[in-house]
């Protein structure tokens, strides 16, 4: 991944609405979920719903596929492992034990350094 994409995936994320979606779809799995069931788990307006589901897909951190009249969303993965690749090639100063486990045990959360 090259700068501009990571800036781009980054900049699709950096807005509550955006984020809540894409952690929606990471938790639904490779299936996705219609943007109208999207929209209602996380009770933002169909219309303004669709605007943050473009948004991630230009980014191109979502896919999208059709069953029947129903567009389902779902997370590129590969793009969300690059994407996580980028932020963490030089990761530690050639230490990667320092953050190789990503996961909330292991790692400060940023609530507990605001």
């Amino acid at each position: 991944m090259d700068d501009d994409l990571a800036i781009s995936a980054l900049a699709a994320l950096a807005q509550k609405d955006r984020l809540a979606t894409f952690r929606l779809l990471v938790s639904a799995g490779e299936q996705g979920l219609p943007s109208g069931q999207i929209a209602e788990r996380l009770n933002i307006q169909p219309t303004r719903m669709s605007f943050h589901l473009s948004a991630l897909e230009r980014a191109g951190l979502l896919r999208t596929h059709r069953d029947g009249r129903r567009i389902f969303y779902a997370v590129s993965y590969a793009v969300m492992k690059d994407l996580l690749e980028f932020l963490t090639k030089d990761c530690c100063s050639g230490h990667p034990e320092i953050c190789c486990d990503l996961g909330p045990q292991h790692t400060e959360t940023m609530a507990t350094r605001l």
